[in-house]
């Protein structure tokens, strides 16, 4: 009689995307593209775009030096999560918020 110690996981593998990185940082079920880093003083923000299972979105990490002072360093959070929600409501709730994605009155209209 033999028991079976682990349970046996299935996964269905997706393919890669065109924009992933198609390399150790795709797994059976994710696929990342490569990393976009962006620097600002002693500041930076790494943004991948990453698809799992059938859902993109962006992972975004952000490194922020923080003042020594705790009350500066406090009202830097606060100004950070202020910021990081105006983010979210532009980019998710209201994506016509974003500067260059309004109307564009003159497409499909004839030249005279």
């Amino acid at each position: 009689m033999s028991a079976r110690t682990m349970a046996r996981l299935t996964r269905t593998a997706t393919p890669h995307t065109q924009w992933c990185a198609r390399d150790h940082t795709c797994g059976i079920d994710t696929h990342r593209g490569r990393p976009i880093v962006t620097a600002r003083g002693n500041g930076r923000a790494v943004m991948t775009r990453t698809r799992a299972a059938d859902v993109e979105y962006a992972e975004v990490v952000i490194r922020i030096p923080l003042h020594r002072n705790e009350n500066t360093a406090r009202k830097q959070l606060a100004i950070l999560l202020r910021l990081l929600g105006e983010l979210l409501d532009a980019v998710i709730v209201r994506p016509r918020v974003l500067p260059g994605r309004g109307e564009r009155p003159a497409i499909g209209r004839r030249a005279a």
